[in-house]
């Protein structure tokens, strides 16, 4: 008997998803693993699709594999990863005319954060910043730029915003993910005479495929190993994964999986485990 379809969530953040999925898609069909995906606006419909059934699969950002772990008390599993996925970091930048060379320097700074459920450019540097010695609600003046919440900062809009934010004088420091400030730095945006890192967190994972405890195993290892499977040498598939930011797709294990903890860490110490949907433009 023919098996069914599995369904995999995905959150629409860009035009390339679609691309990026049907790539998917076609490749699972041609290797007669027949999958399909629905898109969805916001990261916290994609985990309530996810625990009710409705899809199989959730590619999921960090905070919403870290919440669903949350409410299914750790049982849920990581299928897969992007090798980009593990040694994630976020970066502290600053105007070169502030004085500031180190986190301490911060104190008495504005400081401006990426959406408030943005694990690299919000939530973690938040934590960092504590882990650090500081208060950041008291030791410096924040500066928050909540822009496509529900996104968890997969578009990158509000990290862009800490960076004009930076160029027009409206904050001295701020926080974005290394890879953000990779891109800028690739593109031009940056003047480094003007702006300059000045403190890289330590590594952590970013997305990764996520199923409920109740999904057939045999299934996920069909899936893993196609996944695993896929070769860049394939013109499509070398698309995929430039629009998808992988070199391969590697197992959620051992250090990817470990990478979650600190992530865990900040969303209970800043009691995060409510979404964030309606959260307004600072």
């Amino acid at each position: 008997m023919e098996r069914e379809t599995i369904l995999i969530g995905a959150v629409a953040y860009d035009p390339k998803v679609i691309a990026i999925w049907d790539i998917i898609r076609d490749y699972y069909q041609t290797n007669d693993f027949p999958i399909d995906y629905v898109l969805f606006s916001n990261y916290e419909a994609q985990v309530e699709a996810l625990l009710s059934g409705f899809i199989d699969i959730a590619w999921n950002t960090n905070v919403a594999y870290v919440r669903i772990q949350h409410l299914l008390e750790g049982k849920a599993k990581a299928l897969a990863m992007r090798d980009t996925d593990i040694d994630f970091t976020s970066k502290i930048i600053a105007r070169t005319d502030r004085g500031i060379d180190s986190i301490q320097d911060l104190k008495g700074k504005r400081f401006a954060l990426g959406s408030a459920d943005s694990g690299q450019a919000a939530i973690l540097p938040y934590h960092f910043l504590k882990l650090e010695g500081l208060n950041p609600e008291t030791d410096m003046n924040l500066v928050r730029f909540n822009l496509d919440v529900g996104k968890h900062g997969d578009t990158g809009t509000s990290e862009f915003e800490v960076l004009r934010a930076l160029k027009e004088g409206e904050a001295d420091a701020g926080a974005i993910g290394e890879s953000t400030w990779i891109r800028m730095l690739e593109q031009g945006l940056v003047d480094t005479n003007e702006i300059k890192s000045i403190w890289t967190s330590p590594g952590y994972s970013h997305c990764n495929f996520t199923v409920l405890p109740s999904f057939d195993p045999s299934l996920a290892k069909r899936f893993t190993d196609l996944l695993f499977a896929m070769d860049p040498s394939q013109p499509d598939i070398r698309k995929m994964m430039e629009m998808e930011g992988l070199n391969e797709w590697v197992p959620a294990e051992g250090k990817g999986i470990e990478g979650y903890r600190i992530l865990f860490e900040a969303m209970q110490d800043q009691d995060l485990w409510e979404p964030t949907r309606n959260m307004q433009t600072v």
